[in-house]
């Protein structure tokens, strides 16, 4: 027998949103952008200067609070290539951002195609010669190198998707978290990454009803309105990357959002070393297989 309170819990509790049907003609545009998409980014894989296969170097500032670059081996970060100064630059970490210093007379950088020899900029990245320093924050601030030379360019072989299916998307409301709390979300190098609980989504596969949590990270450069969804499903570890994979939901007029799986992607991880991803946590371990979006393409 339901009393008034469980009644209420029950007319509280949210529909799962059932797949969208689409016009055939919004289908099969929304069909061909995937696919252009698709062969965007592997282009970009293959040959970008700031591609995954692009990263040479790593390092992580830990308890430092800067950083030395050049190509003399006594620096934190070595490049050795003839157009770097032995001693290049400084960079500290201040705050949520960077001041960079150029050290030896000769020695300058770029922020956005400008030379400059004393800038504080944003995470974001530099120029130095033909190098790209991104300066990653994430409360657990790195230098990452791209060399547009890279060797990592010859592990090149293409990526993999499931095919464009639209029974994998939604459009559907947001639950809100009624008081959104912090939970930590480790990463691949082992960081507890510190996240707001945004809400929920939750929509049905095959008939099955599905429930994600959405995050905000709390890290410098993610705005108030951006959250993610890292998740897991059946395919995980088989079809798609083991460690899980991403998906953006894409805010509509009228409140509700897109939710497309044909769009869930690999995170940086699934093809360099050099990078920190964050783990889905155990409440995004969907049981039903997501076949959809980005398959492993088994760089690792």
């Amino acid at each position: 027998m339901l009393t008034l309170a469980s009644l209420v819990v029950v007319l509280a509790l949210p529909s799962p949103a059932a797949p969208v049907r689409l016009p055939q003609v919004t289908a099969d545009t929304l069909r061909a952008s995937i696919e252009k998409d698709r062969a965007d980014t592997e282009q970009w894989l293959e040959s970008s200067p700031n591609s995954y296969l692009a990263a040479i170097a790593r390092r992580d500032f830990g308890e430092k609070a800067a950083l030395t670059v050049g190509r003399d081996p006594a620096n934190d970060v070595r490049v050795d290539d003839p157009a770097v100064a032995a001693h290049h630059l400084r960079v500290s970490v201040v705050g949520d951002s960077f001041r960079v210093v150029a050290l030896e007379p000769v020695a300058t950088f770029k922020v956005h195609d400008v030379a400059t020899r004393d800038s504080t900029v944003p995470p974001s990245a530099i120029q130095v010669g033909r190098f790209t320093l991104r300066l990653s924050h994430q409360r657990f601030p790195a230098i990452i190198v791209f060399d547009p030379r890279s060797p990592g360019f010859s592990r090149y072989k293409g990526l993999r998707w499931f095919p464009v299916d639209f029974t994998y998307r939604y459009e559907l409301p947001l639950t809100p978290n009624p008081k959104p709390d912090t939970l930590v979300i480790m990463s691949t190098r082992g960081n507890a990454r510190r996240a707001v609980r945004v809400g929920w989504f939750d929509f049905q596969v095959g008939g099955s009803p599905c429930r994600l949590e959405a995050t905000r990270l709390l890290e410098p450069g993610v705005g108030e309105k951006d959250f993610g969804l890292f998740f897991r499903d059946a395919t995980t570890g088989k079809e798609s990357y083991g460690v899980g994979r991403y998906v953006e939901a894409q805010p509509l007029p009228d409140g509700r959002f897109v939710l497309d799986f044909n769009l869930a992607y690999n995170p940086a991880c699934a093809v360099s070393d050099y990078y920190n991803c964050p783990i889905p946590p155990k409440a995004n371990t969907l049981k039903v297989a997501i076949r959809a979006g980005e398959m492993d393409a088994h760089y690792h």
